[in-house]
C-alpha cells in the first residue's frame, strides 16, 4: 500500500505526532511510506504546489499527521487544504485518514475539520487515531498505534470507510442593509477582529450594520493586513517569558490592541468548514498567551458570511473557545435568514452584557477544557512558568484532593446507606438534609425582599 504522510507539523522532521508514523512505518515495512512536509514547506508549497499532487498521484492513502492546535489543526495544514482543493484533483478512488496527538483538548473538533474536508474532496474517509502526545512511550500507546494501523489496512483492503453525510441544502446569502448612521456620542471601545478580503463585500455591509447599530465606539483590525511572518511553530520560545520568536510584532498588537478593548467580535467568511486559514494562523499565534485565559470575564460576538446551519462542528467550536476562555458569547449573527434582525440582537445583547457586566456560568465546554489545561499545566509548571503563574493567581488550580471536609462527609454519607436498618430509620431525611442549604438561601432572599419594601 503506498500511503503519502502529509506532515501538518510546522517541525517537519521533529514532530511528535510523526513518530508514531515513524513507529508504523518500522512495524510494517511491507507498505510504502513517503513522507510529505506539508506544514514546514508551507511557503514554497504556495509556489509551487505540483511536487504535492505528484506525490497524491501515487498514493492509495493520504494520512494526515499533525498536532492538534487551539481547537483544529495548525494554520498551515489550513493553508494546504486551501491550495489541495484549488487543484481540484480527482481523489475518488483514494482514501484518507488522520494521527493527532494532543492533551486530548478538543481532538474531535480536530478530527471532524479534517473528516469534513477529505468528504469535500471525494476521499474515502476511515476515523482516525487521536493520541497523547506520550503515548507512543507506553506499551498500551503502542498497542493502539498498532491496532489502528491494522483497521486501516482492513478497511482500505475491504473497501470500507465513513459515508459521509448528506450534505444539506445550502441557505442562500441573503443581503444586508446599513442603516443611516444616528447622530450619537459614543462610548467604549469594541474591536472588530475580522479577516476581510477584497470580494468580501457581504461580511463588510455585516460589520458596517453592526457599526452603525452598537451604542459603541467600534474599530476594526483586518488581519488580511496584519504582516505575520508565518504561523505558530510550536517552538514553545513563548512558554517561560511570554514572548513569540517571530520578530512581527504580533505578541505585543495583540496584547496592546485587541486583548485591551472592552469586547471582542470576529468576522469572518466560512471557508474550509472553518474560519479560514488566515484566522487560524491568527488564533495559533495567541500561544504567545500561552493557555493562560487572559480575557477572562470579556464579551465576545461572532459575524459570520456563510451557512453556518450545515457547520456543526464549527458552532462547537466558537461556543467552546468562549466557554474555555471564560467570555459572555453575545451571539453569532450569520446571513443566513433575516441578518439585520441577527445583526442587531448581537448588538444589543453584546450592549446590555457590557452594561451590566454578564457572565454567566461556564457550561461543560468550558469547565472540561481548563480541567484539561489545569492539570497540564501543573504537571509541565516548570516549563510552562507564565502559564503556572497565572494559574496559582487566579484560583486555577482547583483538584477535588484539596476538598477533604467534603470528602470526609461524603464517607459518613455511605456509611449510613450502606445499613438497610438506618436507611429505613432515616426516611426522607437525606432529602431533607440534602435541601437544608438551599433552603436557608431561600430564607435569606425572602428576608432581603422584605427588608426592600
Amino acid at each position: 500500500m503506498e500511503i503519502l504522510v502529509i506532515n501538518g507539523s510546522p517541525k517537519g522532521k521533529n514532530s511528535v505526532t510523526l513518530q508514531t508514523v515513524n513507529y508504523l512505518q518500522i512495524l510494517f515495512p511491507h507498505h510504502h511510506f513517503e513522507i510529505l512536509h506539508a506544514g514546514q514547506t508551507i511557503h514554497a508549497l504556495e509556489k509551487d504546489f505540483s511536487p504535492a499532487l505528484s506525490a497524491i498521484e501515487k498514493a492509495d492513502v493520504l494520512l494526515f499527521s499533525y498536532p492538534v492546535y487551539t481547537f483544529i489543526a495548525p494554520s498551515q495544514l489550513h493553508r494546504f487544504i486551501e491550495l489541495l482543493k484549488d487543484a481540484k484533483p480527482d481523489l475518488s478512488a483514494k482514501f484518507a485518514t488522520q494521527i493527532t496527538t494532543s492533551k486530548h483538548f478538543y481532538d474531535m473538533t480536530a478530527h471532524r475539520y479534517v473528516q469534513d474536508n477529505c468528504a469535500d474532496l471525494g476521499l474515502k474517509y476511515i476515523r482516525g487515531l487521536s493520541a497523547d502526545m506520550d503515548d507512543l512511550t507506553t506499551k498500551q500507546g503502542q498497542h493502539e498505534a498498532v491496532e489502528f494501523f491494522r483497521y486501516l489496512c482492513w478497511s482500505v483492503k475491504n473497501n470500507i470507510f465513513e459515508e459521509p453525510s448528506a450534505p444539506a441544502p445550502t441557505a442562500a446569502r441573503l443581503p444586508v442593509t446599513v442603516p443611516t448612521a444616528a447622530e450619537l456620542e459614543k462610548n467604549g471601545d469594541v474591536v472588530i477582529v475580522a479577516d476581510l478580503r477584497e470580494d468580501d463585500t457581504q461580511l463588510r455591509a455585516m460589520i458596517e450594520r453592526f457599526r452603525t447599530v452598537l451604542p459603541r465606539k467600534t474599530r476594526v483590525v483586518n488581519i488580511q493586513e496584519y504582516p505575520f511572518r508565518g504561523g505558530c511553530l510550536g517552538c514553545f520560545n513563548c512558554a517561560v517569558s511570554g514572548k513569540c520568536i517571530y520578530t512581527d510584532g504580533f505578541d505585543e498588537y495583540l496584547r496592546n490592541e485587541i486583548q485591551t478593548a472592552d469586547a471582542i467580535v470576529y468576522a469572518f467568511t466560512i471557508r474550509d468548514h472553518s474560519m479560514g486559514a488566515r484566522f487560524k494562523m491568527f488564533d495559533d499565534r495567541q500561544f504567545c498567551n500561552g493557555h493562560r485565559t487572559v480575557t477572562i470575564g470579556m464579551s465576545v460576538g461572532y459575524l459570520v458570511s456563510g451557512d453556518l446551519k450545515n457547520e456543526q462542528n464549527l458552532q462547537t467550536i466558537m461556543d467552546a473557545r468562549a466557554q474555555v476562555g471564560s467570555n459572555f458569547l453575545a451571539g453569532i449573527a450569520t446571513d443566513e435568514t433575516d441578518p439585520d434582525a441577527a445583526i442587531d440582537s448581537l448588538a444589543a445583547k453584546l450592549s446590555f452584557a457590557l452594561q451590566h457586566k454578564y457572565l454567566p456560568p461556564q457550561n461543560f465546554y468550558g469547565i472540561g477544557g481548563m480541567k484539561v489545561f489545569r492539570d497540564l499545566i501543573w504537571l509541565m509548571q516548570g516549563m510552562m512558568k507564565a502559564d503556572h503563574k497565572f494559574y496559582k493567581a487566579h484560583g486555577q488550580y482547583d483538584f477535588p484532593q484539596k476538598q477533604w471536609p467534603k470528602m470526609l462527609a461524603m464517607y459518613g454519607v455511605g456509611a449510613l446507606l450502606s445499613s438497610d436498618k438506618l436507611k429505613s430509620k432515616m426516611g426522607s431525611a437525606m432529602t431533607d438534609g440534602m435541601l437544608m442549604p438551599y433552603n436557608k438561601v431561600l430564607e435569606q432572599a425572602k428576608k432581603k425582599k422584605a427588608n426592600k419594601h
